[in-house]
């Protein structure tokens, strides 16, 4: 492991419906395809998609579903506890978040914005392929870090 690489899922829904706009009482659902994984390597995309990794066969979507907020400085930072499924394994996972604030855009729409950093551990949801270079080193980190840019539009 000498470098990152970064990928994304093209095909995801996502679910926020909150009647106040702190969003602390905000319900929340993530959905993403894993046929859509792409890293920017269609070998290492099938790869991920394998039985190996993914199984994307088996296991055709991931899900997150919150449980629960914490108002972390009353600053806009807050942790965000959720429910990470992956290979049907399911997970508690928390996320920080960063609260970018609400605009109205120049076409009417009321936008909110948040960053999102958390990490996750890739065998614990049955991701286990690994193999080992000639020095010793190993090729995929077990440590997975999420970076997640999100805005949202309000819907009428």
């Amino acid at each position: 492991m000498i470098s990152n690489v970064t990928g994304e899922f093209e095909n995801f829904s996502t679910d926020v419906e909150t009647e106040d706009e702190d969003f602390m009482t905000a319900k929340v659902t993530f959905t993403a395809d894993i046929d859509s994984i792409t890293t920017g390597n269609e070998q290492r995309d099938q790869h991920l998609k394998s039985p190996d990794f993914f199984d994307a066969a088996n296991y055709p979507q991931l899900k997150f579903v919150a449980t629960k907020y914490e108002n972390v400085d009353n600053d806009g930072s807050y942790e965000l506890y959720g429910n990470l499924t992956i290979r049907d394994i399911t997970k508690q996972i928390k996320l920080d978040v960063e609260f970018g604030g609400i605009i109205k855009d120049p076409w009417g729409n009321t936008r909110a914005g948040f960053s999102i950093n958390g990490k996750i551990h890739r065998k614990e949801y049955g991701l286990k392929w690994d193999a080992v270079t000639e020095t010793g080193g190993v090729v995929v980190s077990d440590e997975v870090r999420l970076h997640i840019a999100v805005e949202l539009i309000k819907q009428q």
